[in-house]
């Protein structure tokens, strides 16, 4: 089960990024990490079995304020041949 994770976290500079973008990458399952291009301040964590509420959290209490946006399921599309 792949999932998609989107978080918003504020993020007034460089420095905040950096160490959110650690944050994420660092939890269990996490395959990918990117900020979001249209808004900056949210982060895309794409991973096989990660916990978005434990990911929060952890982002609330070393970085700041972090709200849970969106979490969906990737469906990976097989091809015919």
């Amino acid at each position: 089960m792949t999932q998609r994770i989107v978080i918003e976290v504020q993020m007034r500079s460089r420095k905040r990024r950096a160490k959110a973008m650690k944050i994420a990458a660092v939890a269990d399952g996490v395959n990918s990490v990117a900020f979001n291009e249209e808004n900056r301040d949210q982060i895309v964590v794409i991973g096989h079995g990660v916990d978005p509420v434990g990911l929060a959290l952890s982002l609330r209490k070393k970085v700041g304020h972090a709200t849970l946006l969106n979490v969906e399921e990737l469906v990976e599309q097989a091809e015919d041949e």
